[in-house]
């Protein structure tokens, strides 16, 4: 029962979460606050795929609209029927939450990628992705941060923003998958009928 009745007010949670995967995403173009590396495409491959500001942003902030309109009252009934109407509402609601766990995942596994190969910056031997070979491991070799002489701290300004991507990402992938589960709990166990009567 908790399920059902929470299940409605999950589409309003992805609105902040979307917002802020906006702000995240556009605060990696501007290390330290300097649009410079942005004007001279000095930035790591992973910002230009747009996974915050397009995927879990714009997009889930689309279905979260989408999905709150479905929920209301005032929605067009598309058949005679008030059980038919509500089904086909949960089924457009199922295919929009599981669209919404594609975005985020996307996002999720380009911000980790993004992650793991590490930040683009400028280091004794010139611009490079100098924590490319290290699968990860500079993460908690922190004296090789210091290798990364420009932008200053971009290794910690990756780290901080991308683990809030990846968090903010997961986040909306549980709550569409919540939302799913609603939904197919409101179908197929009889909180409506799924049949036209």
């Amino acid at each position: 029962m908790g399920l059902e009745t929470c299940g409605n007010c999950l589409s309003c949670l992805l609105i902040p979460l979307a917002l802020w995967s906006i702000v995240v995403n556009i605060l990696l173009y501007f290390p330290n606050g300097k649009t410079s590396y942005a004007a001279s495409y000095q930035l790591p491959n992973h910002v230009w795929y747009f996974e915050g500001i397009c995927f879990s942003g714009v997009m889930i902030l689309l279905l979260a609209v989408i999905l709150i309109t479905l929920e209301s009252n005032l929605f067009y009934r598309c058949c005679q029927s008030e059980s038919c109407n509500k089904t086909y509402r949960s089924f457009i609601s199922i295919v929009l939450a599981v669209l919404g766990i594609a975005f985020s995942g996307y996002s999720s596994i380009v911000s980790a990628v993004g992650l793991f190969q590490g930040p683009f910056c400028n280091s004794s031997t010139g611009w490079d992705y100098i924590f490319r070979d290290t699968a990860g491991g500079y993460l908690t070799n922190y004296s090789a941060w210091s290798q990364c002489t420009e932008p200053a701290n971009i290794v910690e300004w990756n780290i901080i923003l991308l683990s809030i991507l990846i968090a903010l990402s997961g986040l909306q992938m549980i709550i569409c998958f919540l939302k799913v589960a609603a939904e197919l709990k409101r179908t197929l166990c009889g909180t409506y009928s799924v049949f036209v009567q």
